[in-house]
């Protein structure tokens, strides 16, 4: 429980402001050119690239990777998940994450995370609900806001709203990731799933963050 704590303690979202008043040429509405927000306790700025003609070059320019594994993955990840797009996922970061209500998870394996992922993510991978003990789900839903009832009886009135997302259309992490957490119950009201994912946030030039850089 510890480390899931450590995670939501270095990474979570303190505070998020809009910018408004900003003359950008790529902006992310016509009323919002960036918004603020707190990774590592560093405040960091998310936007759009504001070059018209950039390009990506980088591995998220792939169309056809070898399947299994990246096989291209249904729209819904289950019939009582809600889907978002990416204003949703700024509106969660604004309202949820800066609010300790929510978290947005990165479920990807943790090298994913740290060689590039959306600004104030917490990295949980898949495998750590994936097919684990009932002591250590446990562990993990207490750090999420699940109380133990004196009975015993896990309690969800009060865990946080989690906005799950991996790769993208082509990544199977996520749903590894929700089937695992729904298996011991948690909520799926609780969920939100962004399924265009990390290749999406990317495709339309949002601010990214390098946790280790690959020397």
């Amino acid at each position: 429980m510890k480390k899931f704590l450590l995670f939501f303690l270095l990474f979570s979202t303190f505070s998020l402001a809009e910018i408004k008043t900003e003359s950008l040429a790529v902006k992310i509405t016509d009323s919002i050119s960036s918004i603020k927000t707190k990774d590592s306790g560093k405040i960091v700025k998310i936007m759009r690239v504001q070059d018209s003609k950039n390009l990506l070059s980088d591995d998220y320019t792939k169309t056809s990777r070898q399947c299994p594994p990246f096989c291209i993955q249904p729209t819904k990840i289950n019939k009582d998940i809600k889907n978002i797009a990416e204003l949703e996922v700024l509106n969660f970061i604004k309202n949820k994450v800066s609010a300790h209500k929510g978290i947005l998870v990165d479920s990807r394996l943790r090298s994913w995370f740290e060689l590039e992922t959306i600004p104030s993510a917490i990295n949980i991978p898949y495998t750590a609900v994936e097919n684990k003990s009932k002591k250590k789900t446990k562990a993990l839903f207490k750090a999420l806001g699940m109380r133990v009832e004196p009975d015993g009886k896990w309690n969800f009135s009060n865990v946080k709203e989690l906005l799950i997302f991996d790769n993208g259309i082509w990544c199977e992490q996520a749903q590894h990731f929700v089937d695992g957490i729904l298996k011991n119950n948690y909520p799926t009201d609780k969920i939100l799933y962004y399924r265009a994912g990390f290749q999406g946030w990317k495709l339309l030039g949002f601010t990214t963050i390098v946790h280790k850089e690959i020397k």
